[in-house]
């Protein structure tokens, strides 16, 4: 047996205890949380064989209460002595995608990067903001076989793209290759068909929170996406973080979100709809070149998912649903590269070099942070990729 030591100020405290998939070599991957340095095995540890499994599914769903009470558990079994085949160096073990993903919808709560981007394709409107925006968290259902862990490396997707310029379209790899910095929200219970979730049982539903980079080839996006929306520029990838963050340790992080003007329909009305105080980094290439605050996102986790299931869709254990691009009023806090260089027009300074969006070789890292209890602050780990060169092999057109 021992006692773990870990630093005051460390991210990943008794404040924390993530859930994640770890392996080390020769073995199956198991699930564990993170302390301190340490990767501490749970079935081990707590002597519950739901976590000798590969994934979080099992025990997600079994319901909101058996989380509190492993929880209450895991705060006890890892600040007291533990087995030590139960502890791993972190940097000892391999990390997997800690959660098999069911479905995925992407949505689009920020107001800050809804009127960039509308500033940006529809410079001549009036009004920034399509009608429905402050109606409805606005979403688009993704592909859930391209979710994957930090540190897989992502392919340059090939496509059609068409400048205004050209008479046809072309094909071949995107050159407006983006990222977007955004929260995922693991459901870990669903509700059945027909049975529409209300907004203030959401928290009940959602399991946690991980980092999210929905990579967008944006030349493919803005020939394709009229008049369905988003396909072929967002299905290739998205990265997720390992370490899935409870909702349950997030108390402290909650925050009124803005104020909602015109009134919402009651389906999505709150007494007090909460947010997130997270705060996001993004560093590219080594350089931090944005610090998005979740705090600012308009529609809320509750809201997004009431309106996901309202129309009598169903959910299901591992079911993902991402927030949408996470962008503040500053530059410096915008969550997509074609928001900070206002659409290639406004290069940044990376690493001594002009830049505007992403090439072959660049390498992006989400992380984040939010308060906890006892005034520690807590971390999400890191959602990381690299850029490799399109695998297409031909000519354009």
């Amino acid at each position: 047996m021992t006692r773990l030591a870990v630093a005051d100020d460390s991210l990943f405290g008794l404040a924390n205890l993530p859930y994640g998939a770890y392996s080390v070599p020769g073995a199956e991957p198991r699930i564990g949380t993170r302390y301190g340095d340490h990767v501490v095995d749970l079935a081990l540890l707590l002597d519950d064989h739901v976590f000798a499994r590969p994934t979080l599914n099992a025990f997600m769903a079994q319901g909101h209460d058996r989380w509190v009470a492993v929880r209450e558990r895991l705060v006890e079994a890892v600040a007291g002595d533990v087995p030590d085949r139960a502890v791993h160096p972190a940097g000892a073990v391999t990390l997997h995608l800690p959660f098999e993903v069911a479905d995925y919808v992407d949505f689009y709560a920020s107001e800050h990067h809804a009127s960039n981007l509308g500033r940006l394709f529809r410079p001549d409107s009036p009004e920034p903001l399509l009608p429905n925006w402050k109606h409805l968290p606005v979403g688009y259902h993704g592909r859930s076989a391209s979710i994957v862990v930090s540190g897989t490396d992502i392919v340059r997707p090939a496509g059609q793209r068409k400048n205004p310029q050209d008479p046809a379209p072309l094909f071949g790899p995107s050159t407006k290759l983006d990222i977007e910095a955004e929260l995922g929200f693991v459901v870990g219970t669903g509700n059945p068909m027909g049975e529409p979730i209300p907004v203030e049982d959401a928290e009940h539903h959602i399991f946690g929170v991980v980092l999210f980079n929905d990579w967008s080839a944006r030349d493919i996006q803005a020939w394709e996406y009229v008049p369905l929306g988003p396909n072929l520029g967002k299905s290739f990838a998205s990265t997720v973080s390992p370490w899935v963050v409870p909702l349950l340790a997030l108390g402290p992080a909650r925050v009124p979100t803005p104020t909602q003007e015109p009134a919402v329909l009651p389906y999505l009305a709150l007494e007090e709809p909460w947010g997130l105080e997270i705060d996001v980094e993004v560093e590219w290439n080594g350089e931090v070149v944005s610090r998005p605050p979740y705090a600012s996102m308009y529609w809320s986790p509750a809201q997004m998912l009431a309106h996901l299931t309202v129309n009598g869709a169903p959910t299901r254990t591992g079911d993902l649903f991402a927030s949408g691009t996470i962008s503040g009023p500053e530059r410096d806090q915008r969550g997509a590269f074609i928001e900070l260089t206002w659409g290639g027009r406004e290069p940044v300074t990376v690493a001594g070099a002009q830049r505007t969006f992403l090439e072959d070789g660049d390498e992006v890292v989400l992380r984040a942070s939010a308060p906890g209890s006892g005034g520690a602050r807590i971390g999400f780990g890191e959602a990381r990729g690299r850029i490799l060169a399109s695998k297409f092999i031909g000519t354009e057109g």
